[in-house]
């Protein structure tokens, strides 16, 4: 009997969606709802689980061909029991045989290792660098194997010396080729970069972008963070960041300049009485923006949690279309890798978004003395058409204000 694997529902408004990578061979066995194939849309990675356990048969759609919903992936076929306990039929042998043979011999110990406690992303991580996760000391929380873990193992495995000199192949001179020549490499662009350069472009062409600055003096929040990190995680059981400040410092200046947390749709503004923020991370397949909801309703450990819970996910690639929808106002942060200015471009149909920076030691002026503070670099880009520059000034300053009065956060000034 041949189960059906189809092209699941993607989201509002997402219809196809590109082949991105099979996580199965044709004749190797799945289980019930394991990820067999991982779809690549206009926002996020999506994992098809397997809707029966059997073997995976031939493949209809290969990698790279876009695919609509609904339409067939592949095929499962001979179902077998779900313990594996059960003989299988002499053609499930000859499927499953070649697989077998084809796979490293570390890969066959992991596929046998209790992987089902393992994230779809670890696994996929598991079967394609030949790693056997028992092997691996896992960094995550209880103990529990991260994808960066099992990326560690592999190169620690192709560091090390994998053949003797004897039994070294003949092909192996290659290596002592000439080092002068210049190669290139072609790699055609996920859907996911593809999105991201159209909708940047598209913001360049519609929008008319503008970006003001100003810099913050961080000597308040790095105190209170000091002050506070150790007993603030051991209540709430997250890090006290920098993120949850100026979000609610965000939340502030949009309650103050309304514009500011607005859209044009058509020809009309809509002005939103809440504040979902857009908060920007890297993934493996490049900067995603899942949405904190509600954040002028947040505390600080909500915040921070709902931060933590989407890096974590977007690591993982366990991001959903529902993480990626609405958002009305910005937040990124290239100060993570260094940067110390920039002119970020705002996440359509948003109009606004806040660009964080390094921290770093400047000499400025107080009291008439030159004195040396943490200081950091803030954008706010903005499209002109709806934000006049008297209210980005000012939304912008209120930001900095309660950053480095980080009172008038507690009392909504």
């Amino acid at each position: 009997m041949s189960i059906e694997v189809k092209v699941p529902t993607l989201g509002e408004s997402v219809s196809e969606a590109t082949v991105g990578q099979w996580l199965k061979k044709p004749g190797e066995a799945v289980a019930l709802d394991e990820p067999i194939v991982s779809l690549e849309t206009d926002k996020v990675a999506v994992e098809v689980p397997a809707p029966a356990a059997g073997v995976l048969g031939a493949l209809v759609a290969n990698e790279g061909d876009t695919v609509s919903v609904g339409a067939l992936l592949a095929l499962i076929e001979d179902s077998i029991a779900a313990a594996g306990n059960q003989a299988p039929a002499p053609r499930t042998e000859a499927a499953v045989a070649p697989a077998s043979d084809t796979l490293p011999k570390d890969a066959v110990a992991a596929s046998n290792a209790d992987v089902s406690v393992l994230s779809p992303a670890v696994r996929r991580a598991v079967l394609e660098y030949g790693i056997d996760p028992a092997s691996v000391k896992g960094t995550g929380k209880d103990g529990r194997l991260t994808k960066e873990d099992v990326m560690a193992a592999a190169q620690a495995k192709q560091a090390a010396p994998a053949v003797t000199a004897a039994s070294a192949p003949v092909a192996a001179p290659i290596a002592s080729a000439p080092v002068a020549g210049r190669n290139e490499e072609r790699v055609k662009m996920t859907r996911l970069r593809q999105t991201i350069a159209k909708r940047l472009k598209s913001a360049q062409e519609t929008a008319a972008l503008l970006t003001t600055f100003n810099d913050v003096d961080m000597s308040a929040v790095m105190e209170a963070r000091a002050k506070y990190k150790d007993v603030f995680e051991k209540k709430h059981g997250v890090k006290l960041g920098l993120m949850s400040f100026f979000a609610k410092a965000s939340v502030l200046a949009l309650k103050d300049i309304p514009a500011v947390n607005a859209q044009m749709q058509g020809d009309e503004i809509v002005y939103f009485d809440y504040v979902d923020i857009s908060v920007a991370v890297s993934a493996p397949n490049g900067l995603v923006v899942p949405v904190v909801r509600n954040v002028d309703n947040m505390s600080f450990a909500d915040i921070e949690k709902a931060i933590a819970d989407y890096g974590k996910k977007a690591r993982d690639g366990a991001l959903t279309m529902a993480d990626m929808a609405g958002g009305t106002f910005t937040i990124s942060n290239g100060g993570v890798f260094g940067g110390l200015m920039s002119t970020p471009i705002i996440n359509p149909p948003q109009s606004a978004v806040l660009g964080l920076h390094r921290i770093e030691d400047r000499p400025v002026v107080r009291n008439g003395e030159i004195v040396i503070r943490p200081m950091m670099y803030l954008a706010l880009s903005y499209d002109h058409r709806i934000i006049d520059g008297r209210e980005a000034v000012t939304a912008l300053k209120t930001i900095k204000e309660a950053i480095e009065d980080p009172t008038r956060l507690l009392i909504d000034l």
